[in-house]
């Protein structure tokens, strides 16, 4: 019976960590059903090694479309019903054959060499900072504009528009919300962003966006409104993953002033490397799991899963599990091997890894050496967390020096 099972996802306790709940559901039943909102009954995995399994198998599909899929909330089910999704939600050869013309654009070499705009924004928002209010929000002041600055420059996306685009990208998330108004901010943000391709179509510049009209369009390889989509893609995922990653670290930072002292006056890169893995481990933003759906019979660990059914694969709580991780619940700089799956697994790991890695590498400890009194300006009981959206970390973070 659906009502025995235990609701997903559950209430945390501590923003920093997973629900209580779900840890103890991790502890006496790794595999098991889960009733999620629309009354359906998917899987719910919490072991590591299961959650890499699921997403390498490509027997499990990520295509929303198929009856049985686990959707996050009304709202995802009623936008995909209505709109074309990304390739985040397409099975291989679809997925694979747009992935491929991106993923020049994100190797660890072409980001590496965005090391110095990147070190320049960040000094460039402190600076600010430090002529502005104290306290002053985080969010708005340093962890948004951030990223937000970066991807618009990757993508040639204008920053002067970062309002409107911001706006839009958050209320498509809101799993809250009218699913209307999703479906709404979502064409919104579409029209701009194919404004801005043929504008670009026209006037090309040296930006991704630029790249894919004439490498892909003009030979015919993809439409117009197929890049809007990569696009979007790119734009949303690109600012508000980091922003929410960054804000939040900072946030468990800041409660424990041992791992504050880390990352403040550490000088190899090792370190600070290892200090923003452990971050991006123990405080797995993307909190709703991942979702797929079996397309045939699949056993797992002793578990039969059959065709059609629903699979959600835990990453925050797989990132904790000791089967792995000695001492899950420490933060531990110099964890090695550290095989998180903050950013995925399998095929559909996120493209984007290495500039949000650089972007908090450089991030936290800057921000931390420009600050040393660096604190909470409020209770944590008073910050607000965005707990109903399926990217989560602090909706504004008050803090003070």
């Amino acid at each position: 019976m659906t009502d025995d099972l235990p609701a997903f996802p559950m209430a945390r306790q501590c923003p920093f960590d997973p629900p209580a709940e779900l840890v103890d559901l991790a502890a006496s039943r790794p595999i098991g059903r889960v009733r999620i909102w629309d009354g359906s009954t998917p899987w719910l995995l919490t072991r590591h090694d299961d959650v890499r399994a699921v997403l390498a198998d490509r027997r499990f599909s990520s295509d929303p479309a198929k009856t049985g899929f686990p959707n996050q909330s009304p709202v995802s089910k009623f936008r995909r019903e209505r709109s074309k999704g990304s390739f985040l939600t397409m099975d291989d050869p679809e997925h694979a054959r747009y992935r491929r013309m991106l993923v020049g654009e994100f190797t660890v070499r072409r980001i590496e060499a965005l090391r110095p705009r990147i070190e320049a924004t960040v000094h460039a928002l402190l600076d600010s900072m430090t002529a502005g209010p104290n306290p002053v929000d985080l969010v708005s002041a340093f962890a948004l504009p951030l990223p937000s600055l970066v991807i618009c420059h990757l993508l040639g996306v204008p920053y002067a528009d970062h309002e409107f685009f911001q706006r839009q990208s958050s209320e498509m998330l809101d799993t809250t919300g009218d699913p209307a108004e999703a479906l709404r901010a979502g064409k919104e943000l579409a029209v701009y962003l194919y404004k801005l391709i043929k504008a670009k179509e026209a006037e090309p510049g040296d930006d991704l966006l630029s790249r894919l009209i004439d490498a892909r369009l003009r030979t015919g390889e993809l439409t117009d409104r197929e890049i809007t989509s990569m696009a979007i893609l790119l734009l949303v995922a690109g600012h508000e993953t980091t922003a929410n990653q960054l804000a939040l670290g900072v946030a468990a930072l800041l409660r424990n002033p041992e791992q504050v002292e880390v990352l403040r006056t550490a000088t190899e890169p090792e370190v600070i490397n290892g200090a923003v893995e452990e971050l991006l481990r123990l405080l797995t933003i993307t909190h709703f799991g991942r979702r797929r759906i079996a397309t045939e019979d699949v056993e797992l660990n002793g578990t039969l899963i059959k065709a059609g059914e629903g699979v959600i694969a835990a990453a925050d709580i797989a990132n904790r599990d000791p089967r792995l991780f000695a001492d899950p619940e420490a933060f531990d700089p110099a964890r090695t091997p550290n095989r998180h799956v903050a950013f995925g697994f399998g095929v559909h790991q996120c493209l984007g890894q290495p500039l949000a890695r650089l972007e908090l590498q450089l991030a936290l400890p800057a921000l931390l050496r420009r600050f040393p009194d660096l604190r909470l300006a409020a209770d944590l009981d008073h910050i607000p967390f965005r707990d109903k959206l399926p990217i989560y970390g602090p909706q504004e973070l008050p803090v003070a020096w």
